[in-house]
């Protein structure tokens, strides 16, 4: 019975190539003969591991096998990649396979490493003793800002804690427009590679709280601006804040509740500097308290200017 070479490294047929790379670590270092010297079984299943990874992560030997199964080497025309480098597993060089090592005295060659840094490439043929650099770790990093300051931009402090416990206090520029979720870059603050490599990124999720008039809409921002009766009726101008200072609104004679003002350009910036437009939404707002003097005033309001305000009204 042929081997399935996806339950060897004890995973599905859908498996991302992190998935391979993450089972064969696991199981080479299980299986490795040299720290197993109790199990004879440990060289065999150690090249049943081997012989399976070195298909599978190989994107066009991995395509053959789904397709074709144990007959992908007749198909492809060319020897499989698991069988020369099991029959030669004396020859595999362990600088390949372990980057790092523990203590003095383990196995009789100073010990292997308790991570891989790196995966042979191509069987590992004319690449002993030699290993491809890689580079540091990603830090996640989170941060919250005011919904001001992720409309305006400004800059936020971050305690990023690195390997060992380290701490280190980094300021980082928040861009003016920028939307809740977002993810900010900063190239080269991460971890330092241990192998030579560059060092990795900070990753920074932007999170934005709400505001409590404000809200956006794209680029776009909407405010709800309470104004008296007198000034429906009357007409005013009223001043509103925004993000670039105060704005002063001319509000029509005889505006009802819910009309909508339009100032252009006054909204969020996009990655250009253009910015929306802000929408000012009216709403009146009467007195706690109307005198009777107030109220018979209003009803003969009403009986002067008659009108069916909910003539269009449908379900």
């Amino acid at each position: 019975m042929s081997e399935d070479y996806y339950k060897t490294l004890g995973i599905n047929r859908g498996a991302s190539e992190s998935d391979i790379q993450d089972a064969y670590r696991e199981l080479a270092r299980k299986y490795h003969p040299d720290l197993n010297p109790d199990d004879a079984n440990a060289k065999a299943k150690f090249q049943n591991v081997q012989r399976a990874y070195d298909v599978l992560n190989d994107s066009e030997k991995r395509e053959l096998y789904d397709r074709y199964g144990s007959s992908f080497e007749s198909m492809s025309g060319t020897p499989g990649g698991g069988a020369g480098r099991a029959a030669g597993f004396e020859e595999f060089d362990f600088g390949d396979l372990f980057g790092q090592r523990f203590g003095e005295g383990s196995a009789g060659r100073g010990g292997f490493a308790d991570i891989f840094q790196q995966f042979p490439q191509g069987g590992g043929r004319g690449r002993r003793g030699r290993s491809r650099p890689t580079g540091g770790a990603d830090i996640q990093h989170e941060v919250t800002v005011s919904f001001n300051q992720a409309i305006s931009g400004g800059e936020a402090n971050l305690t990023v804690v690195r390997g060992g416990g380290k701490t280190e206090l980094i300021t980082v520029k928040i861009p003016a427009g920028i939307e809740d979720g977002k993810k900010i870059r900063l190239r080269g603050q991460g971890e330092k590679s241990g192998n030579q490599g560059g060092p990795g990124d900070i990753l920074i999720t932007v999170k934005v709280q709400p505001h409590a008039y404000f809200q956006r809409r794209g680029n776009h921002l909407e405010v709800r601006v309470p104004i008296t009766l007198p000034e429906a009726v009357s007409g005013a101008k009223v001043d509103v804040p925004g993000p670039g200072g105060i704005i002063t609104l001319t509000v029509p004679p005889g505006t009802s509740c819910g009309t909508k003002l339009r100032v252009k350009g006054h909204g969020v910036p996009d990655a250009k500097g253009k910015k929306g437009d802000l929408y000012a939404e009216l709403h009146i707002v009467l007195p706690d308290q109307v005198s009777d003097e107030d109220r018979e005033f209003l009803q003969q309001w009403e009986q002067r200017y008659a009108q069916d305000v909910r003539l269009d009204l449908r379900w």
